[in-house]
């Protein structure tokens, strides 16, 4: 069993490694592979470029889904952390823009999407693989170990980046040494696929395949018919979706918020949203656990709502943490480019106007990374729970297609799309909160249906559907 958490959640921490790095250097990168001149159209930019690996994801979910169905959960997951690690090797190889022109953001949009086509069938794999191993009763407690990797992989990316700006000179992390912690990715995956090729097939697979009960058109069986379907859409609106905003506000927006909106240097905030993703990994594996006992469905719908009532105050917090006072962003739009210049503002003691605000100088890093570490813990109450759950909300012979697009679907739409969109509308507006009111509609809209649609599944025995179905030996001499 140790073997097989292990398996499962290295590789998958590594694609969220790769995936995650092109979020966590956005500082430096806007401006490598954007025309300059203008630092906000740039951020932008680069903010709609990580955007598309998340747009993608649901198109790999469909494919690596049906691969997984009809081949093998095995071999599915082999091919996505190939493809990653490559995508993730050739970021680092990339000219930027003012070597390469336009060449550059166009190459960087087509690796992006190589990314999220297999990022899109990576976690379904590993969960349905892990899932169809462990025993019935503890599955929320197992799954939630694959679950930390999304923390994890943030965590690790900071590090590296952190660890490589600390070996060398700002000047020279600028000029080429962003490009190392991509090009390390060569070793992570090399050591993940050594892991992943020497493990064996899902069990409850084999069985099928032995059995001929597996799905030949996992597609139309997954989405052809309604009761199925309808199961997609309840898991998508009723988990996935808020899953992927309360998830991505205390990773990714809360990371934007602070280096680009109240303004805490690009190191410091670094190490702030690592230290609070550190300090709440435990929490998936207690709140999995906790889902074994108790139900799935409690402790997410309690996360949601917890995440839709106190996002603001929390980041209202996190403003005043900060030390500058930043009360607005002003935004002016180029006559000649009609790019939008975005400036955070503070009040002047003296005359009372607004003025641009300056760095942070000593902003409150132990309340930080309190702020931080409160909505992460609100993302572990439920993502900790959510693979147990949508493993069980699908019958085996089309369960790495149907868990597969709610999720990616939910994080690679409504939480691919929040920085962008909360960037936005903070830019559009002038209010430092703005960008909150995406995610926290978003998650009370699921909040809403999965209550009242939501079904228990920690009950479930998934082990049944092999106790039940005879292989065409047994049931040939009646055994």
């Amino acid at each position: 069993m140790v073997r097989v958490v292990l398996g499962s959640a290295t590789g998958t921490l590594i694609e969220w490694y790769d995936f995650y790095i092109f979020g966590s250097l956005t500082s430096v990168l806007a401006v490598k592979f954007y025309p300059p001149g203008n630092d906000t159209f740039a951020l932008i930019a680069y903010l709609a470029t990580f955007a598309v690996g998340f747009l993608v994801r649901p198109f790999g979910a469909l494919f690596f889904g049906c691969v997984g169905d009809l081949v093998g959960r095995r071999i599915a997951f082999i091919a996505t952390l190939t493809i990653m690690g490559a995508s993730t090797a050739s970021i680092g190889l990339l000219p930027t823009y003012r070597t390469a022109g336009w060449f550059a953001p166009i190459a960087l949009i087509v690796i992006r999407l190589f990314q999220g086509l297999a990022l899109g069938g990576e976690y379904g794999g590993a969960a349905v693989y892990l899932a169809e191993h462990v025993p019935d009763r503890r599955r929320g407690f197992y799954t939630s170990f694959l679950q930390i990797t999304a923390g994890l992989g943030l965590v690790v990316s900071l590090g590296v980046i952190l660890a490589t700006q600390h070996f060398m000179t700002g000047a020279s992390f600028q000029e080429w040494g962003w490009r190392l912690p991509f090009l390390l990715s060569i070793v992570f995956v090399s050591i993940s696929l050594y892991i992943r090729i020497r493990m064996k097939e899902s069990p409850i697979f084999s069985h099928m395949k032995a059995s001929g009960t597996q799905s030949v058109t996992p597609i139309r069986d997954a989405f052809g018919k309604w009761e199925n379907l309808k199961q997609v859409l309840i898991s998508l609106f009723g988990a996935a979706a808020g899953q992927a905003v309360v998830s991505y506000t205390g990773m990714f927006f809360a990371l934007f918020y602070l280096q680009n909106i109240v303004r805490v240097n690009a190191h410091t905030s670094n190490v702030i949203v690592a230290v609070s993703l550190l300090a709440a990994v435990p929490f998936f594996t207690v709140f999995g656990a906790l889902s074994d006992r108790i139900g799935r469905k409690k402790i997410m719908m309690a996360g949601l709502l917890l995440a839709a009532v106190f996002s603001i105050p929390v980041y209202k917090g996190m403003q005043q943490a900060a030390g500058n006072n930043v009360v607005s962003v002003s935004s002016a739009k180029d006559r000649i480019t009609g790019d939008i210049h975005l400036t955070p503002l503070t009040r002047d003691e003296g005359s009372g106007k607004l003025v641009p605000a300056p760095e942070a100088p000593h902003p409150n890093q132990p309340a930080l990374i309190f702020f931080v570490w409160l909505q992460t813990v609100f993302s572990c109450m439920v993502y900790g729970p959510i693979a147990a759950y949508l493993v069980e909300a699908f019958p085996a012979r089309i369960r790495y297609t149907s868990v597969s697009l709610p999720y990616h679907i939910g994080n690679g739409v409504f939480g691919g799309l929040l920085p962008v969109i909360g960037v936005s509308m903070c830019a559009s507006t002038g209010n430092i909160y703005a960008g909150l009111i995406y995610p926290v509609a978003v998650a009370s809209l699921s909040f809403v249906v999965g209550c009242f649609f939501l079904k228990e599944s920690h009950g479930t025995l998934i082990w049944d559907e092999v106790s039940l179905t005879k292989l065409p030996s047994e049931a040939a001499t009646g055994d």
